[in-house]
């Protein structure tokens, strides 16, 4: 029947996302190492589903660049160089160097800082930079990576581009992947990670382009610092 297969693809779909969900959280929190390699068998059998969900859901993160396919074999995480962060770096600088030259050309959703459209959408996102601020500040990385992922989306889409929008999400979680191997070997964070995002909101919020632009420089500088110099050793 046909709304019986419609319910059916729902729920897989569903469930390819939660697993490719599932995996990215695992990759990010370090328990799945760059290198490590495991079968559609291995995950299916740890998640208790259908090979099915699971070769999707690896298959698409894959296209996103967190995995790589092994012919045959399986797949691995990915494993990033520095080289590697220093270009999804510049690649981010263009995308939000974008964003905010649109801005400057009196973009619909910024134009006027009083509508209550803009202002509940600036006030959300104020919220998750907050709470990635206080985890920043805490050295909580776990925390502050979920805040940080939810607060540059909901960001990027207030400028009205979801495919401008998803492509700094991935980008953004490509950085976060290639960055956590280096950082998770610090046992003491507190004070060594970003904490500006309450700042890029206020600017943005008063259309203040020259102070935002500077402050994601010293945001893009200070991360490449830190991986840089705990890449050497």
């Amino acid at each position: 029947m046909p709304g019986s297969s419609r319910n059916g693809s729902v729920t897989r779909s569903t469930l390819r996302q939660q697993i490719a969900d599932a995996l990215r959280d695992e990759v990010l929190a370090g328990r799945l190492q760059p290198g490590q390699e495991f079968t559609v068998k291995e995950i299916a059998e740890q998640y208790g589903v259908s090979a099915t969900p699971v070769r999707e859901a690896l298959v698409d993160l894959s296209a996103q660049g967190l995995l790589d396919a092994d012919q045959h074999r399986g797949f691995h995480v990915h494993e990033y160089s520095v080289d590697d962060y220093r270009g999804i770096i510049e690649a981010r600088s263009l995308v939000t160097d974008g964003m905010f030259h649109s801005l400057e050309d009196g973009h619909q959703r910024f134009r006027r800082a009083d509508e209550p459209r803009t202002v509940a959408a600036l006030a959300g996102v104020r919220r998750r930079g907050e709470e990635a601020q206080r985890a920043s500040l805490a050295g909580d990385l776990t925390v502050l990576i979920g805040y940080d992922l939810r607060y540059w989306h909901e960001l990027g889409t207030l400028f009205g581009n979801p495919y401008l929008a998803d492509f700094l999400h991935r980008l953004r979680v490509q950085s976060w992947v290639c960055a956590v191997q280096h950082l998770r070997r610090l046992t003491d964070l507190r004070g060594a990670l970003w904490s500006g995002h309450t700042d890029l909101v206020d600017a943005l919020a008063q259309r203040d382009t020259k102070t935002a632009r500077s402050i994601v420089a010293q945001y893009n500088a200070h991360s490449l610092e830190l991986v840089e110099r705990l890449a050497r050793g």
